[in-house]
């Protein structure tokens, strides 16, 4: 049976994805200069502190969230079809992005930190040889943001065949009606395969588990239920995990197994609060709900390169650091529509930023 559409899973990702440009735009002032970004100013402690506090949840809830989609599409699709969705979506605007979206930024790393004064195509051949941390931000090699796509392509397919091999081996497999504390427990080996094949801080087992979850465990009514009746708990939870965390994070400068295990858990205890509050908030279709829902997987490959040339610039506006945040947010955001907009139109772009028809 074809379940109908829940609004509130398209609202949560099209806002996490939003929520990216006041994100990145913290990153500038985030950390210190050789754990910084593309462009570094200084370390403000408040933006800091919202780069932090966020950080934990808002990927993770958006594997999540994917992993749900994905029980509704296989209601809908054959797994030829699924595939070849997941190919033309996720692995053609990946390529398309490494080869001509991520350089972008790498340029403007090399000439912010490095003083680089060749061209941007010389930069290129920084691009495929420079030894790098695949981070890039002092240029060389890197997927940047669009690391997100090969991930969820991997773990689609990947996801897909488990989901196949329990269907014949395990057919009549349910997730049950699990209690809250049970729920909440579900960070424990989400925590133990965070260490499995873990790239630079992004692990494709955390990612591959939440999507796991997502499809069979939080996809189910009764448990969105569950997850709805006890929204305030997961509230409260969060928050005080996620002031202990930002806190010995930020200022303890706490860097072991308890930092990892209260990672997970705020990222988890999050990703529990947004879906109860999102039910009740967020399960509704309007004008605007509706064009963010086709424009956010285009916007998340645009706004970073538009992002950086952005920040390159208004770092050298001679105003205070709150409006040269909100000067990159704004500036950025506009920009990143507009190009979404023109390339929406043009029918041989669209392919390339997976835009659908």
């Amino acid at each position: 049976m074809i379940q109908e559409r829940k609004h509130f899973i398209d609202n949560l990702r099209w806002m996490a994805i939003l929520l990216l440009f006041s994100f990145h735009a913290a990153q500038i002032w985030s950390g210190g200069e050789y754990s910084g970004f593309y462009v570094w100013s200084y370390t403000d402690n408040i933006l800091y502190i919202f780069s932090t506090a966020v950080y934990p949840w808002y990927m993770t809830l958006l594997f999540v969230l994917a992993g749900m989609s994905s029980k509704y599409a296989l209601q809908k699709r054959t797994d030829r079809q699924f595939i070849i969705e997941r190919t033309k979506k996720l692995i053609i605007p990946f390529i398309f992005g490494v080869l001509v979206l991520v350089p972008v930024m790498t340029y403007i790393a090399e000439i912010y930190f490095n003083g680089y004064s060749g061209s941007y195509f010389d930069q290129y051949r920084l691009f495929f040889s420079k030894a790098t941390d695949l981070t890039g931000y002092r240029g060389g090699f890197t997927p940047a943001h669009l690391w997100f796509l090969l991930y969820l392509f991997i773990i689609s397919l990947v996801s897909l065949l488990m989901i196949r091999i329990q269907q014949k081996a395990l057919p009549d497999l349910r997730a049950k009606r699990l209690p809250y504390w049970a729920l909440i427990l579900l960070f424990i080996p989400v925590w133990l395969m965070f260490h499995v094949l873990n790239i630079g801080g992004k692990s494709i087992g955390q990612f591959l588990i939440l999507y796991i979850f997502g499809y069979y465990i939080l996809s189910k009514d009764r448990i969105q239920q569950e997850i709805k009746r006890y929204r305030f708990v997961s509230l409260i939870l969060s928050l005080v995990s996620g002031i202990i965390y930002t806190y010995l994070y930020c200022f303890i400068n706490l860097r072991n197994e308890l930092i990892t295990g209260l990672f997970v858990f705020f990222g988890w205890l999050g990703i529990l609060t947004l879906l109860g509050f999102g039910q009740t908030l967020l399960n509704f279709q309007n004008k605007i709900s509706a064009y963010f829902t086709r424009a956010s997987y285009p916007i998340y490959i645009i706004h970073l390169p538009v992002l950086v040339i952005a920040g390159f610039f208004v770092l050298k506006f001679p105003v205070g650091i709150f409006f040269q945040f909100l000067l990159i947010i704004l500036l950025s955001f506009t920009v990143t529509i507009l190009l979404y907009e023109g390339i929406r139109r043009l029918p041989y772009f669209r392919v390339l930023f997976g835009i659908d028809k």
